[in-house]
C-alpha cells in the first residue's frame, strides 16, 4: 500500500476485515505520515507527543494476530454490516488523561506532567481495539480559536500551511484534514471542535453536555466542556461516537439517558425533514461567499426532501458577551490547582509559598490563559458577581429558551459554522476581541448543551480554503444531526477532498 495513502475509518475496518490490509500496515502508513510531513520547520505540528513505534507496531501485530484467529466471526459480521474497529490508528487530543504518557493541555505548566491514569474515553478506545498514536496540538488548556496559543507552536492547516486549522482542537483538525489518521478526538467549550471542523475541511460533532464522560479530562469550564469526535465523514464520526458515548459513573454530569446506535439510523430518508434558518446566522458579519455556498448547501438539501423554516434566536447575539463571562469565571476556579506544589511546573528556588504560587503560575501559564483567569476571578468577585456573572447566567438562560422555542417547530437548525473562512496565523493573535468573534455562531450551542456538528460544503473560490456548514439539533439528537450529515455526505464529494500534497484519498 502507498504509505500516502488515505482511508476513512469505515473503509480501514471493512479492508481489515476483508483481509486487503493488516493493522501493521495501517499504522505504519500513519507513522511515515507522521513523520514525513509532521515535524519540523515547514510540518503540520499536529502532534505535541507521539508514542513508541515500536510499541504501535507491536499492538498492531497483537490485533492482527486476533484477527486472525476470529476471522470466521468477522465475516460473519461483515455480512450483517457491524465493523470491528481494533487496529485503526486514532489521535487523542492533549487534554484527556493517558497513563504513563504525558499530558500537556498545550501548557508549559503541564510540560512534565505524566498522568497516572487514564481519561474514560482513553480507557473506551483501547477497549474497542483502537491504537493511540500520539496527543494532539492545542491551544492551552483548550482556551483560543486559532491554536496559536499552545506552548508548542501553532499547528498549521494543510490547505494553506500559513493560515490557522481553527482551535482549539487544531491538532486533530490538522491531523485527519492531512490524512496522518483517520479520526482523533476533540473537545469542543465554544466551538473546539465545530470551528477546526469548519476551517480544515472535515467533519466533527460536539454532542449533547453529559453525552460523552468528562472523567479525565482537564477542565476549562466544566458546564461547557464537551469531548466528541473528528473524522472525515459523519459516517466514520458515528462509528466513534458508539465507543466513546455512555454513562460514567466516574462523572458526575454524565447523562443516563439511554444510548443509541448512531449508525443505525444513516440511511434513513431526511423527505419532510424541517430544518430552520436562524435569521441571525445569515446577517451582517458574515462572509458573503459563505453565505453563498450556504445557500448551495441547503439545495442538496431541499432536493433530499427536507424543508426551510426561518426561525429568530434574539439573543443569540449576546451569547458572545455571555460565554466569556461564564466561561473564564469556571476556568479561574478550576485552573486554581495548578500551583506548583502537587505537579507540573515549579518555579526555581522560591523564596516563600507565595512565591512559590506567583512564579509558578505566572511562568507556566500562557497570556491567554492568564486573561481569561483575570477576566474570571473579577467577575465572581465581591461587587462584580451580581453585574456580571449573575446577568451572564440569565443570559444563558434566555437563549436555551430560545432554542427550545424553536425545536419545537423544526426538527434541526442549519447555518454557517463560521462568519469567515480560516485566517493567517498571527493575523489576530494580537486581538483577542477578533478571535472571540470566529466563535459567534457555536457558543450558544454549549451555552445551550444542545448537539452541534459542522461539515464540509466546499472550497473558498480565491484561496480554495473550506467552508463549513454547521448542523444544531434539540438535546441527545446526536443521530438525527448525523443521519443528516450522512444524506449529504452520499450526495458530494466535499467530504472526500484532501489538502493538496497530502496524498490521494482511496476510493472504494
Amino acid at each position: 500500500m502507498n504509505n500516502l495513502t488515505c482511508f476513512t475509518l469505515a473503509q480501514s475496518a471493512k479492508l481489515l476485515a476483508e483481509g486487503k490490509i493488516s493493522s501493521q500496515e495501517l499504522v505504519q502508513i500513519s507513522l511515515n505520515k507522521i513523520q514525513q510531513l509532521d515535524s519540523g520547520h515547514q510540518g503540520l505540528n499536529s502532534f505535541i507527543t507521539l508514542c513508541d513505534p515500536a510499541d504501535l507496531l507491536a499492538q498492531a501485530k497483537l490485533t492482527d494476530q486476533e484477527r486472525f484467529k476470529n476471522k470466521n466471526n468477522l465475516n460473519k459480521n461483515l455480512d450483517k454490516n457491524i465493523l470491528d474497529l481494533s487496529g485503526i490508528p486514532i489521535a487523542q487530543k492533549d487534554l484527556f488523561c493517558t497513563q504513563n504518557i504525558k499530558t500537556s493541555c498545550g501548557s508549559k505548566i503541564l510540560n512534565n506532567f505524566i498522568s497516572p491514569y487514564d481519561a474514560t474515553i482513553i480507557k473506551k478506545s483501547k477497549q474497542a481495539g483502537l491504537i493511540m498514536m500520539g496527543k494532539t496540538n492545542m491551544d492551552e488548556f483548550a482556551m483560543g480559536s486559532s491554536g496559536e496559543n499552545s506552548f508548542y507552536g501553532p499547528s498549521k492547516n494543510p490547505w494553506n500551511l500559513a493560515y490557522s486549522p481553527g482551535g482549539s482542537s487544531s491538532g486533530s483538525a490538522s491531523a485527519i484534514a492531512a490524512g496522518l489518521v483517520s479520526i482523533a478526538t476533540g473537545s469542543d467549550t465554544g466551538g473546539s471542535i465545530r470551528q477546526p471542523a469548519s476551517f480544515s475541511g472535515i467533519t466533527g460533532i460536539k454532542p449533547t453536555y453529559g453525552r460523552v464522560s468528562r472523567y479525565g479530562m482537564v477542565a476549562f469550564a466544566s458546564s461547557l466542556d464537551q469531548a466528541g469526535p473528528m473524522a472525515r465523514t459523519a459516517e466514520d464520526c458515528a462509528l466513534l461516537l458508539n465507543i466513546l458515548a455512555g454513562h460514567d459513573v466516574l462523572d458526575s454530569t454524565s447523562s443516563t439517558q439511554p444510548l443509541e446506535n448512531y449508525t443505525a439510523n444513516l440511511n434513513k430518508p431526511i423527505k419532510n425533514l424541517k430544518i430552520g434558518l436562524p435569521k441571525q446566522f445569515f446577517g451582517a458579519g458574515i462572509d458573503p461567499e459563505i453565505k453563498n455556498k450556504i445557500q448551495d448547501s441547503l439545495k442538496i438539501f431541499e432536493s433530499l426532501g427536507a424543508e426551510f423554516i426561518e426561525v429568530d434566536l434574539p439573543h443569540n447575539d449576546l451569547a458572545i458577551s455571555a460565554y466569556y463571562l461564564i466561561a473564564p469565571a469556571e476556568a479561574s476556579s478550576n485552573l486554581s490547582r495548578f500551583d506548583g506544589v502537587r505537579f507540573g511546573y515549579r518555579c526555581e528556588n522560591p523564596k516563600d509559598l507565595k512565591d512559590l504560587y506567583e512564579r509558578s503560575r505566572a511562568e507556566g501559564f500562557g497570556e491567554e490563559v492568564k486573561r481569561r483567569i483575570l477576566i474570571g476571578t473579577y467577575v465572581l468577585s465581591q461587587g462584580y458577581f451580581d453585574a456580571y456573572y449573575l446577568k451572564a447566567q440569565k443570559i444563558r438562560r434566555l437563549i436555551s429558551e430560545d432554542f427550545q422555542k424553536v425545536f419545537a417547530q423544526v426538527d434541526l437548525i442549519m447555518g454557517p459554522t463560521c462568519p469567515s473562512t480560516a485566517f493567517k496565523i498571527g493575523e489576530k493573535i494580537h486581538d483577542p476581541l477578533a478571535l472571540y468573534q470566529s466563535d459567534a455562531n457555536t457558543v450558544a450551542v454549549n451555552l445551550a448543551g444542545l448537539p452541534g456538528m459542522s461539515i464540509p460544503i466546499g472550497l473558498s473560490e480565491e484561496l480554495k480554503l473550506p467552508i463549513g456548514l454547521q448542523i444544531i439539533g434539540p438535546h441527545f439528537s446526536e443521530s438525527l444531526l448525523l443521519n443528516a450529515a450522512h444524506q449529504f455526505q452520499l450526495n458530494t464529494n466535499f467530504h472526500l477532498q484532501i489538502a493538496p500534497g497530502f496524498g490521494e484519498l482511496f476510493h472504494e
